[in-house]
């Protein structure tokens, strides 16, 4: 029994591991130090880093806000019919939490660019792609409440590449004074799961659009993912899109709402102010 502690040698060592007791009467005073690390520890999911900085997010925002405008403006002139184009959301997610957050089938289209070390997504929902070929085709735009659930045929991905065309062209007028985008779309696709252009847990910015044409609804979703746009990051600032929102008015914009004006048909009526008058 000689390795047993006898009980000063046990108060010695409780003593030492508490440097706060005080050597008179062994009390200690209420340790604080853990409570006050505790307030000041926050939580950092590191599945899902914040690679995008709030000022960049903001950048994003008004960017695609001006887009939304552009855009909406020339697809009511395409389809001749009222069309709102509303931003909803900008968010940063992972772009596995995007892809199984879509439809499928649905309207996925890859856009690429010389300029551009990677892919980005316009992804086009069929509650409202499917509304605008009945639109194109001469229909009334209106899903009356059902839409297919396939996916789309070689001629309506014809003609939605007209709608793309459009939405390319915002894309490349939102971001001229960051870079001079030549976009072009390399691949269509139904099933959002079956492409994979960067890493699952890779952050991506998702931009986010409610289309409205009538009665119909729909969402129209645009996925950067930040690695590809990573060296223009510096320039997403304030100054830039500041000076961005003073820019002159597009000019394909306004001949697209000319043209559209100058198709448009108005019912007049003419109303002849009454006179009286006496006969000879």
């Amino acid at each position: 029994m000689a390795d047993v502690l006898s009980q000063n040698e046990v108060e010695s060592l409780l003593s030492a591991l508490d440097p706060s007791a005080s050597s008179g009467g062994g009390s200690s005073r209420p340790a604080t130090r853990n409570t006050d690390f505790n307030s000041q520890i926050s939580i950092y999911d590191f599945k899902r880093p914040e690679r995008v900085s709030k000022e960049q997010m903001r950048a994003f925002r008004a960017l695609h806000e001006s887009f939304s405008r552009e855009f909406g403006a020339a697809l009511s002139g395409m389809l001749r019919s009222i069309i709102e184009v509303k931003l909803i959301s900008v968010d940063q997610l992972t772009y596995s939490e995007f892809v199984f957050s879509l439809e499928n089938p649905t309207c996925f289209n890859l856009l690429e660019s010389e300029t551009l070390d990677g892919h980005i997504i316009l992804d086009i929902s069929p509650s409202i792609i499917f509304p605008i070929i009945d639109r194109l085709l001469g229909g009334d735009g209106h899903s009356h409440g059902a839409y297919p659930n396939r996916a789309l045929t070689e001629i309506e991905i014809r003609l939605v590449s007209r709608i793309t065309g459009l939405a390319i062209e915002g894309i490349e007028s939102a971001w001229s004074n960051l870079c001079d985008w030549k976009l072009r779309v390399s691949q269509v696709e139904s099933n959002p799961q079956l492409v994979q252009i960067v890493p699952p847990n890779e952050v991506i910015v998702l931009i986010s659009f409610e289309v409205t044409m009538g009665e119909t609804r729909g969402i129209i979703n645009l996925c950067i993912p930040f690695n590809t746009i990573e060296p223009l990051s510096n320039k997403l600032t304030s100054d830039t899109w500041s000076a961005y929102k003073k820019k002159s008015p597009d000019l394909r914009q306004q001949l697209n709402l000319e043209a559209s004006v100058s198709k448009s048909k108005i019912a007049m009526r003419v109303e002849l102010d009454n006179s009286k008058l006496t006969a000879g």
